[in-house]
């Protein structure tokens, strides 16, 4: 990695609108609109990235326009439910997956044991919006909804699971919301997709995200027409989160789903890597002091799920930390998880 996001050659110029976060009068920054695409249950890391996404919200930084899921069943969709009544915004819209890839149940992932968390009294311990969460619409519908409405080059991506969704979006034809095939659609509304995947460090290393479903990330990784970042899996192992914030930062509430989400997932205390909010916080507030990019170049995932980057013509790049840069992500992802939300 020798170049860094701000250093755009002309043959990039076109890419360079959609890295920028400035508004085009120059006084104030653009609100993002975002679709935040997770596998939530398969690692706490999704509960704490969606944290940050609401916090963002607050300060007017995002218009978390959806979120999508990428992992089956019924506790996630219900987990959400719990996150947004929490944090103040149950109303935004939810996608749900069927025959998705396999990655297990969850019967025992910490989006069912939260759910299932009760008061002394016997209540449940947090509230719901909603209730019948099988009637939610398919991921790829709600995709496809969201960005017909939206102006185009508005919408940035966050994915922090399987690429499902993303291929199946590709594959989408038109429909009641747009005359436009999923890659039409893409093109034209997608601004950048930010994606935890891969391992780029270790091109013998098959990363979680990608390996799941591997055909979906190589239709992804070779096909998806606007820019593409990954923040790889050996970024967020230099980031952790730590247990000493999940125990002493919350003190400002009784129950907390996150924190509750945290202690349900592993034996307390540990401190977790943070892969999925380093994506988020690079799609929010990319920049010099937090991430170093490589060239722009293309990603290729083999058949048996590595992620091989070249450098030289393409739009796809990838993160990587100084010591110093993880440390000041660590110090920001501690400063917005744990915060008092604004509603």
């Amino acid at each position: 990695m020798k170049s860094n996001v701000l250093i755009i050659i002309s043959l990039l110029l076109p890419m360079a609108g959609a890295i920028s976060c400035r508004s085009t009068s120059g006084n104030a920054p653009e609100v993002q609109n975002v679709i935040f695409d997770t596998d939530m249950g398969n690692d706490v890391d999704d509960a704490l990235a969606l944290g940050m996404l609401y916090r963002y919200m607050d300060e007017g930084k995002i218009n978390l326009n959806a979120i999508v899921l990428n992992k089956e069943g019924m506790a996630a969709p219900e987990f959400l439910d719990i996150m947004g009544t929490w944090y103040g915004y149950p109303d935004i819209p939810v996608g749900i997956i069927r025959d998705g890839a396999e990655c297990g149940g969850d019967s025992t992932a910490f989006t069912r044991k939260v759910a299932d968390m009760k008061t002394p009294e016997g209540h449940p311990m947090f509230e719901r919006t909603h209730s019948d969460y099988a009637s939610l619409p398919e991921s790829v519908d709600l995709y496809r909804k969201i960005l017909s409405g939206a102006p185009d080059t508005s919408v940035t991506v966050i994915s922090v699971g399987f690429s499902t969704n993303l291929a199946r979006l590709l594959e989408s034809g038109p429909d009641a919301y747009s005359d436009l095939s999923g890659r039409e659609l893409v093109s034209r509304k997608v601004k950048m997709l930010y994606a935890m995947a891969g391992n780029v460090a270790d091109t013998t290393f098959h990363e979680y995200n990608v390996v799941t479903d591997i055909p979906s990330a190589q239709k992804v990784f070779s096909e998806w027409p606007s820019p593409i970042v990954i923040s790889p899996f050996e970024l967020g192992m230099q980031v952790c989160y730590p247990a000493s914030s999940i125990e002493n930062d919350f003190g400002w509430t009784e129950h907390h789903p996150v924190v509750e989400a945290y202690k349900s997932y592993l034996q307390m205390p540990y401190d977790r890597p943070s892969w999925d909010l380093t994506a988020v916080l690079a799609a929010v507030e990319n920049g010099p002091e937090y991430f170093t990019m490589s060239p722009w170049g293309r990603i290729t995932v083999t058949d048996a799920g590595a992620t091989i980057f070249e450098e030289g013509e393409g739009n796809r790049a990838w993160l990587s930390v100084t010591p110093l840069q993880a440390g000041k992500i660590k110090e920001r992802i501690v400063s917005i998880v744990p915060s008092v939300p604004g509603k």
